[in-house]
Parts: structure tokens; sequence; C-alpha cells
């Protein structure tokens, strides 16, 4: 009945919900710390959460299918035309547009080791092979040599992936070095640069900063992603956009379902672009509270990648990721365990002050009852 394919599919392993802790654990919603799935630790700007509330009356309606306002104002931040914008609901259904789009006959995509695992997923269910570099983190140089050794044993690579910053390592590449192996690959490979966490990096270091305009202009096999999800704080309305050649939207079109994101949630991100402000001031903070996970990293024996996201993936010798999270989890916190990646290690999204300094306490109070940890401060 089903595609054989799906048998070598493993379920995307979403972060957990706050209502799975209250069921099992019997903790009060306002005890736990959910900083498992990279949301926005502040919310969704006021503005946002006002216009979501006056507009709840058109809930049974269908929204702008033309997304016209959006699309426009996406169009005017980037410098680019409405014709080379297109949205969905999270950046990840514009990743299983084009899966559905390409042409995957006698071919295969590439993808670092560990990278976002919605890749692989798509991939497989357009039942095409996967490759990926050596490495766990992002480097072009094996990204290049995966391509060519792909050719030389006649396949043709349909697609890669870049995730920029890296989910869920945290490193980012340079902007500059990704448009130089743009240039090394062929028109008929499908270059898709993931910015979900674009707005954190470019603050911390402008040579990460992608320029979605200068790419759709100069390279007919690029789209970038971006998501509101992240900095605008707007994940449970799932508003994601590509940026590309009008030639590549317009074939992504012909698989957008209509209606593929709520009359809410267009609203809510129209109005989240228009409050630049709250962006700023999550990112601002997100940076600072990025320097005390460091210092503790420091300070207490654990290794970490510099972060260029709103996470920070840790790890320390003899310390079993899994037993960590499930404790802390009986505990009230939240966190991602990244041993369905196959790494002994976790994953922690950068939340407020408070919620940080209780991440500490626990982390140090586990130690002192497994021996895992030490208090080096």
């Amino acid at each position: 009945m089903f595609k054989k394919t799906l048998e070598q599919v493993v379920t995307y392993e979403a972060g957990k919900p706050i209502e799975l802790v209250m069921r099992e654990f019997g903790i009060k919603p306002d005890e736990i710390i959910k900083l498992g799935s990279n949301e926005n630790p502040y919310g969704s700007a006021p503005r946002v959460v006002e216009i979501i509330q006056k507009n709840a009356h058109k809930a049974s309606m269908y929204p702008d299918d033309s997304m016209f306002e959006l699309k426009n104002a996406l169009a005017s931040k980037w410098s680019v035309k409405s014709q080379n914008v297109i949205i969905g609901a999270g950046s990840d259904q514009i990743l299983e547009f084009c899966m559905h789009a390409l042409n995957h006959e006698n071919a295969c995509v590439l993808m670092a080791k560990t990278t976002f695992a919605m890749y692989e997923v798509y991939a497989k269910i357009a039942n095409v092979e996967v490759c990926k570099t050596p490495s766990d983190e992002h480097k072009l140089e094996e990204f290049e040599s995966l391509y060519r050794a792909s050719l030389e044993r006649g396949k043709r690579v349909s697609a890669i992936f870049l995730c920029v910053p890296n989910n869920p390592l945290g490193e980012c590449l340079d902007s500059a070095a990704v448009e130089s192996f743009i240039q090394k690959i062929g028109k008929d490979t499908l270059i898709i640069i993931d910015g979900a966490y674009q707005e954190f990096a470019t603050y911390k270091d402008k040579a990460k900063a992608f320029s979605p305009s200068s790419l759709s202009a100069k390279y007919e096999n690029v789209i970038y992603l971006g998501t509101f999800s992240k900095a605008y704080g707007l994940g449970g309305m799932r508003v994601g956009y590509g940026i590309a050649d009008s030639k590549i939207i317009a074939m992504l079109y012909k698989v957008r379902a209509p209606f593929n994101i709520t009359t809410l949630s267009l609203q809510a991100a129209i109005t989240a672009l228009q409050d630049q402000d709250f962006v700023v001031q999550c990112v601002e903070q997100n940076a600072k509270e990025m320097l005390a996970y460091e210092s503790f990293a420091r300070e207490n024996g654990f290794s970490f990648i510099p972060s260029y996201a709103n996470f920070i993936t840790l790890s320390r010798a003899g310390l079993d990721s899994t037993h960590l999270c499930d404790w802390l989890l009986q505990k009230g916190l939240i966190i991602r365990n990244l041993a369905s990646y196959g790494l002994n290690a976790f994953r922690i999204t950068i939340g407020t002050k408070k919620q940080n300094e209780r991440v500490f306490e626990l982390l140090k109070a586990y130690g002192a009852n497994h021996n895992h940890l030490s208090n080096h401060s």
C-alpha cells in the first residue's frame, strides 16, 4: 500500500511539549522550562499578539492565497520582486516543495553528516539517494569532493543542502565562501541555503550574512530560506519563505497546495516584519546570554561548538546525554537530546536570564548527584 522508501525513513523527533511533562511528571506548567525547540523565549512582539487577538474573528475564513501583502513586505525587506518569493508553513515546507519539484532521476542529494533531520526525511520520501560529508560540521571542501565523486560515478546531484547556521550544531559558514562554492557547482543542481537562524548569525558576525537579492539575481539554481519561527517569535504560527530566481519560484508554486498558511499566521507575519525593534532586542539578549553559557561550559568542563544561532550544543566526556536529558525532564527542564543524531551531546535553546540560571543550577545538581559533573567554578 505504501512506498517502500518509507521503510527507510526515520520519523522526525520533535522537541518534547510542555503538555507531555505535565502529564507524565505532574509538574505545573509555570514550573516547566522549555528549551528544546529553539523557540523565542521572549515570545512574540506585543503588536503581533494584539493583531492576532484583533483578527481572531477571521479564523473561519481562508487567507488571501496570493499572500500579496506579506510577499510584498518580504520583497521590500530583501530588495527583490514579489515573484521571487514563496511562502510556506515554516521554511521546512519550502524544503518539501523543492524535493517534490526536482527531477531526481539517477540523482543524489548532498548534505552535512549532522544537520537538520528533515533534509534526509524529505529526500528519502522523494526516493533519492542521500550522500553525507564525512564531518559533522559543514566543510565546503568535503561538499565539493562529494559533488565531484557523485558525477564521476555517473550520478546527477539534484540538490545540495547548506544549513547556515547549522542546526543542531550551531556553526556557520561565511557567505563569501558559500558563494565561491556555488560557482563550482553545475546549474542543474539546486543549492538550498537554509537561513532559519540568520538573524542571530548576522548580529554576531557580518561575514555570515547572505544577500537573498544578490543570490537570486546572480544564480538561477540557488534558493534562500528564511523563517518567522525563531527571531520573530512565531514558531506556533508556522510561517517561512523562500527567495529565488522567479523560474524556481514558479515551479515550486506548481506543488504548493492552496491556503497553505492560516489567516492569522499571515497577519501575524506581516505585523512581525513591521516591528524590527523587537527582533533586534531578542537577538541582542540572545548574544548576551550565549556568553553566560560559554562561561558556564568552560568553568564546568563542557565542550561546545561556538554557536551562531539561538542555541548551544554541549557535551562532556563520561556524561550520558540520554540519562541527563531524562533526569532534567523529570525536573521540568526540556532540552534536546542529540542521541537521535548519533551524538552523545545535548542542545539547549538560549532562554531568558532567569531560565538560564535555572539550567545552570540543574546541571550542577545533576553532577553532584551522579558524579558525571564537577563544579570547577
